[in-house]
């Protein structure tokens, strides 16, 4: 019986995580289960699966919960210290990091610096402070397995002791990350600045929250992909090609000197990466449908046009930079898309706003959480004002 704490179970990497545990009672045990401020979401949660601790990272949230499931044997906890509490809990043995943003990445640390089993979706934790992430889970034996589709792809491509280790003594040329491309693929390109955030929210292919379809949109996603994927498996961006894929059914491909090419397949469905890295090295029931290739009848691949995504090359800058300007980069970004999603600012504005916050940010060392904290509230800051001289 193994014991999962949830980070972001009201999401929906949190929700496909949920039906599998659901799918074996016999094998999961629901420890704890963190959201932010959904209340009455989680309270549905709690009255189902009576999770040892609920924490809501807003106090007021947390008030309410507390007050809504009295009687039942759920401890409500609330803010950092709840998050960072059952993290790092002697009792758990596996932790899911799927809260979205660079909020994030201390109670991401916290499970990493426990020696748990971490499910990774929360890749801020990894553009923010990749460094110092990777050492410290070498440094305190954490067994880090992604969650992302494509991360967990290229996972079940290489080797299996490839996370973190020198790929290229095992014969890696290339690992090829796939894009379906976003729901403004096909939209000429002048288009762009008039779309809205209910367009740039329906995902042709996945069920996503909001800030991660805008990232979708913008391929933004897919530059910060690129970074994890670079510290995940130790390459540099130069190794990593991005294809678009508007079928999803390529998750990611791995190519190899002696002229192979492996690729992990499946329908675009979570539950999929979830179950593998839930239950690696065996293989359970995930609940997803085989893949029925005569249904699918073609699998397409065009190139990712960095004009149309300029997002995309922002993120190559910021990795070729270096040290604080992969932190600057997800600052910037998560307040262009809260503007966006707010309506104070175009669609093609988010990309702007990101390349003058990183052009008149100062590159710095990120060699302490201090540092990358100061550099993300400083990168913050900027964008607001930025956005304040722009209205």
């Amino acid at each position: 019986m193994k014991r999962i704490t949830i980070l972001g179970a009201t999401g929906s990497i949190g929700q496909s995580t949920l039906e599998i545990a659901a799918l074996h009672p016999e094998r999961y045990r629901l420890f704890a289960l963190t959201a932010n401020y959904s209340h009455e979401k989680m309270e549905a949660l709690c009255r189902r699966f009576e999770p040892r601790f609920a924490v809501m990272s807003n106090p007021d949230s947390a008030l309410r919960l507390r007050q809504a499931i009295a009687g039942l044997p759920t401890e409500v906890l609330s803010g950092e210290e709840g998050l960072m509490q059952v993290a790092a809990a002697d009792e758990v043995d596996v932790v899911v990091a799927a809260i979205v943003g660079a909020v994030g990445l201390m109670p991401t640390l916290a499970a990493v610096r426990s020696g748990k089993r971490v499910l990774l979706a929360n890749k801020e934790s990894l553009v923010m402070a990749g460094s110092l992430f990777m050492e410290e889970v070498g440094r305190h034996g954490a067994q880090l397995l992604p969650i992302d589709s494509e991360h967990n792809a290229i996972f079940q491509c290489l080797p299996a002791d490839s996370i973190g280790s020198d790929l290229a003594d095992k014969g890696l040329r290339k690992i090829v990350l796939t894009a379906s491309g976003g729901p403004f693929r096909d939209l000429d390109i002048q288009a762009l600045a008039d779309v809205t955030p209910e367009q740039a929210c329906a995902h042709p292919n996945w069920d996503m929250g909001l800030k991660i379809s805008v990232d979708s949109a913008t391929m933004m996603n897919k530059g910060l992909e690129l970074i994890e994927a670079c510290w995940l498996f130790a390459v540099d961006h130069d190794d990593v090609e991005i294809l678009l894929h508007r079928q999803s059914i390529v998750h990611s491909l791995v190519s190899y000197n002696d002229g192979s090419v492996i690729a992990q397949m499946g329908n675009p469905d979570m539950r999929t990466p979830i179950a593998n890295a839930l239950a690696w090295p065996e293989r359970i029931e995930s609940g997803v449908e085989p893949l029925n290739l005569l249904q699918i009848g073609r699998l397409d691949f065009t190139p990712a046009d960095e004009t149309r995504y300029p997002c995309l090359a922002l993120a190559r800058q910021a990795w070729r930079q270096g040290g604080n300007s992969m932190a600057v980069l997800n600052a910037a970004n998560e307040i262009a898309v809260e503007h966006f999603l707010d309506r104070r600012m175009r669609f093609t504005e988010i990309s702007n706003l990101i390349t003058e916050v990183m052009e008149r940010t100062a590159s710095g060392p990120a060699d302490d959480l201090a540092a990358i904290f100061d550099a993300d509230a400083a990168a913050r800051r900027l964008a607001r004002e930025l956005v304040k001289v722009r209205a």
